[in-house]
């Protein structure tokens, strides 16, 4: 069946090792919009963090943030919300004390206090960066836990790729462990790993799902591009799926199409054979 909507992470897969937009992966997705193929960004980035890229790219499109929890349209719109309840986030809060330097909750606000943290290092190797980029929607609370004045979208835990996964056990052993879901990426590479405590039953598979559903399109008629553990149900539910070539290996291993990596414009090579029909030069007929 003809690709009718385009679903695609944006770390990893849409931006490259640099965190830039290759003019490669712009111009075809351009192209694929221009075909009447609906654009679909799934990250599990925040709407405010995910709209500088969105606003990169001259047509329409919708924005399935915080790996599921919301999708809202390229003006704010917000289509679908799934909160976790702050008795719940109190409870994982409680729970996860050891891992409370890299932890931070994030809500659905305006502008301010969108993500909250119980101290920001802004010499901290690994989330300087991040913490710049968004001094605007950050702040502090001593101790966390007072955060929790109304449901957040999420808890969410930064650190090592070791730290990790023994936040992943450690959320997973918990009595309460069914009421919630967890988004988990991580880059060997770099050494870093993200982990997000979300309403249960939400992911970007979820998401995408629902969202598909609402516009009459069937699953086979969906391309999905990812790179890392937190796209795998998203790739499943795709009746195309695209794994990056600087994906993570498990992905790779599960006998999807793999694409070229990140570094060249592998969403590009995607689309243009998929989508646009385009044969690339040297390549088989």
């Amino acid at each position: 069946m003809p690709i009718r909507l385009i679903a695609m992470d944006i770390d990893g897969t849409l931006l490259d090792s640099r965190h830039e937009l290759p003019d490669a992966n712009r111009d075809a997705v351009c192209q694929a919009f221009a075909r009447g193929i609906e654009i679909v960004f799934v990250t599990g980035r925040r709407f405010d963090f995910a709209h500088p890229i969105a606003q990169r790219f001259p047509c329409d499109l919708m924005l399935l943030v915080n790996n599921g929890a919301l999708i809202k349209s390229k003006s704010g719109e917000t289509h679908l919300r799934h909160l976790l309840p702050r008795g719940l986030a109190r409870e994982v809060l409680n729970a996860t004390r050891e891992f409370r330097s890299g932890a931070a909750v994030v809500f659905d606000r305006p502008r301010e206090n969108q993500v909250i943290f119980e101290r920001i290092d802004w010499e901290d190797p690994v989330s300087a960066g991040y913490y710049r980029r968004n001094r605007e929607f950050i702040s502090e609370c001593v101790p966390l836990e007072e955060c929790l004045t109304e449901d957040p979208i999420q808890v969410m835990f930064v650190g090592s790729v070791a730290r990790g996964r023994t936040a992943l056990e450690v959320l997973r052993s918990m009595p309460c462990a069914s009421e919630f879901s967890l988004a988990y990426t991580e880059y060997e590479q770099r050494d870093l790993s993200i982990l997000d405590v979300i309403q249960s039953g939400c992911s970007k598979g979820a998401a995408l799902s629902e969202w598909v559903r609402r516009r009459g399109i069937a699953r086979e008629e969906v391309m999905a591009i990812g790179d890392n553990w937190n796209d795998r149900d998203m790739l499943e539910f795709a009746g195309l799926p695209i794994v990056m070539g600087n994906s993570v290996e498990g992905l790779k291993s599960l006998g999807w199409e793999v694409t070229l990596s990140h570094d060249d414009a592998g969403v590009a090579a995607a689309i243009r054979k998929h989508a646009l029909d385009i044969k690339e030069v040297g390549a088989p007929k």
